[in-house]
C-alpha cells in the first residue's frame, strides 16, 4: 500500500492510517494474528476501484497518551520484554519480537493521529490499518493478542486534545472487548457498545453488564448468529442509544471475526453484514458528528476474508 506522510486531504476524503512496522510484528506460527492480515488488506485496498482514498504513515504514539488509559509498569513491561532477537512470550497469548513494540507504538499513535485529522477536518473519516489490535487490553494488562487499547486511547485523546465531551465506541468483533468495558465502566463521557459472540472468549459481556452511568450496551449473541440477528442487535438495541448519545466522534473497534469463515469465531456474517452496519454508523454520524468517524482494526484472521470485509467496510465509509 502507497503512504504519504503526515500531510492529508480535505474533509470529504477517507484516510488510511498504516505503517510497515505491523508487518514487522511477528508472533510464530499457527498462530492466528499473522502479518499476513495486513498484506491482505494492502492488497485489497490498492485496487482500482479504491483510487480516492488517502493514505498516512502512522507516528508512534507520544508517551502521555499512552499513560492516559494505561499504567505506567505496563509500559514498562512491554518495553522491558522486547527482544532484541526471537519471540519473548508474554503469556498465553501475547508474543513479542524485535518489531512488536513499535507496531504496537505505532497502532496506538495510528489511532490519535486518525482522531486528529478527523477532528481537524483534515479528513471526514479514516481507518486505521494496524496490528497489534487494542480491544482486550485493559488498564494495566497486555491480553488477547493485544498491547495497548488504541481506541481507549484514541478516545482519551480526543477528549484531551480536542474537548470532546461525548465519545462513542461501537465494537462488532466477535469478541467482547472486556479492556474497553474496564476502562470506561465508570466514564461518563464514554458509550461503549459491543455486539458479540456469547459465550465465548472473553467471558465478559453480559447484557447486565452497563456501567455505572448506564454507559455500557452489551448485545451478546449465540454461536451460529447470522445476518439478521446481528442487524437486529444493532437496530433494536445498540443504534438507537448511539443516535440518543449524540458523540462529538464515533470510534469503531472493526473486528471482521464474525464472518462466517472465521477460525475464531461461531458467527455467520458476511462482508455485505458489516457494510449495510457501516453505512447506518455513518448516518448517525453525519446527523449527530459532522461524520467525524475512526475506524480500527480488531480482528479477523482469515486474510482473504478479512480483505473483502475492509474492502466493503471502507467503501461504505467512502460513500457515507
Amino acid at each position: 500500500m502507497a503512504m504519504i506522510g503526515r500531510a492529508v486531504a480535505s474533509e470529504s476524503s477517507t484516510l488510511v492510517v498504516t505503517h510497515a512496522s505491523g508487518l514487522a510484528h511477528e508472533v510464530g506460527a499457527g498462530r492466528p494474528d499473522q502479518p499476513e492480515r495486513l498484506r491482505a488488506i494492502a492488497a485489497a485496498l490498492d485496487a482500482d476501484h479504491f483510487p480516492a482514498l488517502r493514505r498516512a504513515e502512522a507516528p508512534a504514539a507520544a508517551r502521555e497518551a499512552i499513560l492516559a488509559v494505561h499504567a505506567p509498569s505496563l509500559l514498562e513491561r512491554l518495553e522491558k520484554a522486547a527482544p532484541q532477537s526471537g519471540l519473548a512470550t508474554l503469556g498465553p497469548d501475547i508474543v513479542m519480537s524485535a518489531g512488536s513494540l513499535e507496531a504496537a507504538l505505532r497502532a496506538a499513535g495510528a489511532a490519535t493521529f486518525a482522531v486528529d485529522a478527523v477532528m481537524r477536518k483534515a479528513a471526514r473519516n479514516a481507518f486505521v490499518a494496524m496490528r497489534p489490535p487494542g480491544h482486550h487490553a485493559t488498564r494495566d494488562a497486555a491480553i488477547g493478542f493485544c498491547f495497548f487499547n488504541n481506541a481507549a486511547i484514541a478516545a482519551r485523546h480526543a477528549i484531551a486534545a480536542h474537548g470532546a465531551e461525548r465519545v462513542a465506541i461501537v465494537d462488532f468483533d466477535v469478541h467482547h472487548g472486556n479492556g474497553l468495558q474496564d476502562i470506561f465502566w465508570s466514564d461518563r463521557k464514554v458509550l461503549y457498545c459491543s455486539s458479540h459472540q456469547s459465550p465465548h472468549y472473553p467471558f465478559t459481556g453480559a447484557a447486565s453488564e452497563r456501567g455505572a452511568h448506564d454507559n455500557i450496551v452489551n448485545v451478546p449473541l449465540a454461536k451460529g448468529s447470522g445476518g439478521v440477528e446481528f442487524a437486529q442487535a444493532w437496530t433494536q438495541a445498540i443504534l438507537p442509544r448511539l443516535d440518543d448519545f449524540a458523540p462529538d466522534i464515533l470510534l469503531i473497534c472493526a473486528g471482521f471475526d464474525g464472518h462466517l469463515h472465521d477460525p475464531l469465531g461461531g458467527l455467520r456474517l458476511q462482508r455485505q453484514d458489516f457494510a449495510e452496519l457501516t453505512l447506518r454508523l455513518a448516518e448517525i454520524a453525519a446527523r449527530r458528528c459532522d461524520g467525524r468517524v475512526v475506524s480500527l482494526l480488531e480482528g479477523g484472521y482469515r486474510p482473504d476474508d478479512l480483505a473483502a470485509c475492509v474492502a466493503a467496510h471502507i467503501g461504505a465509509l467512502m460513500g457515507a
